[in-house]
């Protein structure tokens, strides 16, 4: 696929780059809390004012629902992008209505220009191809037919939507230097990695990674297993687990696949349970196959840590994806903040997928340095390891 070099050979002085980039941070208030991903989008809009562009952005921030809402404005985002660039950056009241157009117009040789939340116009996220294509056509005609597409928003390239699809159908499309090395990282994983090769998932419900365990385990010397899915895995070994979260209706999945792959899958030996989900619970450290009624497994426990950084150190390849536990609560922390330092510590080729990983990297205050790569989209990496096809990829490689 053409990459951001492509456009850059070609000249971009005085052009209209659309950039579709992932800027949907987390928010308190008007306070961003992780920055990560404006950082990551930097790179590709700093290459691009640095050769004279004029830099359209178009991102979105939360859940919206197809109409305006003020608690997911871009503003944080833009002002954030402004301090970060050192210049002004700015921002448009509507995503293609008369503010988007005068804003756009009003750029000059190496400005740089923010959308309202793309999310705000149901068009964007349509089922419909003609609604989005709609969408696509008013972007098209606020930068005008001369004006070129870079796609560098990873977190949204498995959805097929009018900012990240259709755009790339409507002008000269290239991928922005965060989408090629995304991709090119995921390849490593889904090629031929360097053995041993461990893949380290948590997250709350197996429901959400049953896919990426199915097409994973084959392919993984070793799969360990952390977070809130990790309950419903020992339930199904016929362990009492107490209050903790478990998906009953995945139980005789988690039965099979333990059954199945019982030699690469690695659970807890020992959690950190609390009397209730809450920072302040009273807590007690008790072995993973006999949790107390009452209670419920917030965090994996010393023993497994050690379990898990033995593994996870003397791997060669590493992809983490989801928390071992409720990080954002310091009394269930230490479990997150073990196997990241094992990771980290470790001569594998580490990536961090995404989502509550990175954060929990951000977080805990660990050496980002120190993996060799951390991906800003959760969702899109384990639809790649899935073997998905990525609608947002395959319209840049031209198979769309």
């Amino acid at each position: 696929m053409k990459n951001l070099d492509d456009l850059l050979g070609e000249g971009v002085r005085g052009r209209y780059v659309l950039v579709r980039a992932d800027l949907n941070v987390p928010l308190d208030g008007e306070t961003i809390t992780d920055d990560g991903r404006v950082r990551a989008a930097l790179p590709t809009i700093e290459k691009l004012t640095g050769a004279g562009a004029r830099v359209v952005l178009t991102a979105h921030l939360g859940r919206p629902d197809g109409a305006p809402d003020e608690r997911y404005t871009l503003s944080p985002v833009a002002r954030r992008l402004g301090e970060l660039l050192g210049s002004e950056v700015a921002l448009a009241e509507d995503v293609v209505g008369s503010s988007a157009q005068q804003v756009v117009d009003g750029l000059a040789d190496g400005g740089v220009a923010v959308l309202q939340n793309v999310r705000f116009d149901p068009r964007e996220t349509s089922k419909d191809d003609a609604e989005r294509g709609q969408l696509a056509d008013a972007l098209v005609e606020l930068v005008g037919t001369g004006a070129a597409f870079v796609s560098d928003g990873f977190g949204v390239v498995h959805r097929k939507q009018a900012s990240v699809y259709d755009l790339a159908t409507r002008l000269p499309a290239y991928a922005g230097g965060l989408v090629l090395s995304e991709v090119d990282v995921l390849r490593t994983l889904t090629g031929d990695p360097r053995r041993p090769y461990v893949v380290l998932l948590g997250g709350s419900k197996v429901s959400d990674k049953l896919g990426v365990i199915n097409a994973l385990l084959p392919k993984v010397d070793r799969l360990v297993i952390g977070g809130g899915m990790a309950y419903t895995f020992l339930a199904a070994m016929g362990h009492s687990v107490g209050d903790s979260l478990l998906q009953q209706d995945q139980i005789a999945t988690t039965k099979q696949l333990l059954d199945e792959h019982g030699d690469k899958l690695v659970l807890p030996v020992d959690v950190v349970a609390a009397d209730r989900f809450a920072a302040d619970a009273n807590t007690q450290v008790v072995p993973s196959d006999s949790i107390p009624q009452g209670w419920q497994g917030l965090d994996i426990g010393p023993r497994t840590v050690e379990r898990y950084a033995e593994i996870l150190g003397s791997a060669a390849t590493v992809f983490w994806n989801g928390p071992a536990g409720v990080f954002e609560f310091p009394a269930f922390a230490e479990g997150t903040r073990g196997v990241a330092r094992a990771v980290a510590e470790s001569d594998s080729f580490s990536v961090v997928g995404g989502g509550d990983s990175a954060a929990a990297v951000r977080t805990l205050g660990l050496d980002e340095q120190r993996f060799s790569h951390i991906s800003t989209g959760g969702g899109a990496s384990l639809e790649f390891l899935e073997g998905k096809d990525l609608p947002g990829v395959a319209v840049l490689e031209g198979r769309a």
